[in-house]
């Protein structure tokens, strides 16, 4: 059995990271906190640039909240896709639903469109589709590679059974790939009772800002997101491996 590890990636240095440690994919986000957003143009170049062992895919969403989109917004991923071809990235990972929680097949269908040779994911916008198994034949007739699912639960351990029922309904059709919450300690049990191959973690820790003077009193976002603007969470190339380790030993 062959595994994959896709790490969600906050930055460039997290992408670094992640090829050190062995990772197959990365998907560049930006917006951690509110579920990834399309990282900015220097930072796919940059990725681009840096990574010759790893898969670059780049998430294509405009902002946070739901995955319902205007006709703007469907402009602005077009576009986004269109610069990902021309950076070279290897695929874009995409979603749109409609205000009933079906997957939009007209929209989706313009963005694979768009992605040309790139491959396709799927993203936990699947998490939040009405039928789970209505949406997953949706996305094999529009030709995504994969899905990046939860089970459409909070944490993918606590998605396991679906999980394992989208694995089995899916077969060699399209991959099933698990993701929230997997880690070093939770990853065999996912793989054995899911039957999944490729996982999709983030494997970061905290490192400390080199800021000497820190001004605590004063925020730089807003009070509904809380983060330690004085850390960075960084994807550890040391993480990857390890889980890569344990996921290959079982």
């Amino acid at each position: 059995m062959t595994y994959k590890l896709e790490i969600c990636a906050n930055s460039v240095q997290s992408c670094i990271e992640a090829q050190k440690g062995g990772a197959y994919r990365v998907e560049l986000c930006a917006a951690i906190p509110e579920g990834g957003t399309t990282p900015s143009y220097g930072d796919i170049a940059v990725a681009r640039e840096l990574l010759n062992e790893t898969k670059l895919f780049v998430i294509i969403r405009p902002r946070g909240g739901d995955f319902l989109y205007s006709e703007l917004e469907h402009k602005i991923m077009l576009k986004d896709i269109e610069m990902c071809r021309q950076l070279g990235v290897d695929g874009v990972v995409i979603g749109c639903l409609t205000p009933d929680g079906d997957v939009d097949m007209p929209r989706c269908g313009e963005l694979i469109g768009a992605a040309g040779e790139m491959d396709v994911t799927f993203h936990r916008a699947f998490d939040k589709c009405s039928d789970p198994f209505k949406s997953l034949e949706d996305i094999i007739s529009l030709g995504c590679s994969r899905i990046l699912t939860s089970g459409q639960q909070p944490k993918a351990e606590q998605g396991v059974e679906l999980l394992k029922k989208l694995v089995k309904k899916a077969g060699s059709r399209i991959i099933i790939m698990p993701g929230s919450g997997i880690n070093e300690d939770n990853i065999i049990k996912i793989a054995l009772e899911t039957g999944a191959v490729e996982f999709h973690l983030s494997a970061r820790e905290a490192v400390e800002s080199k800021m000497k003077f820190k001004n605590s009193a004063v925020s730089m976002g807003g009070t509904n997101i809380t983060i330690n603007e004085f850390e960075q969470l960084i994807t550890s190339a040391e993480k990857v491996k390890n889980t890569l380790n344990i996921l290959n030993s079982k």
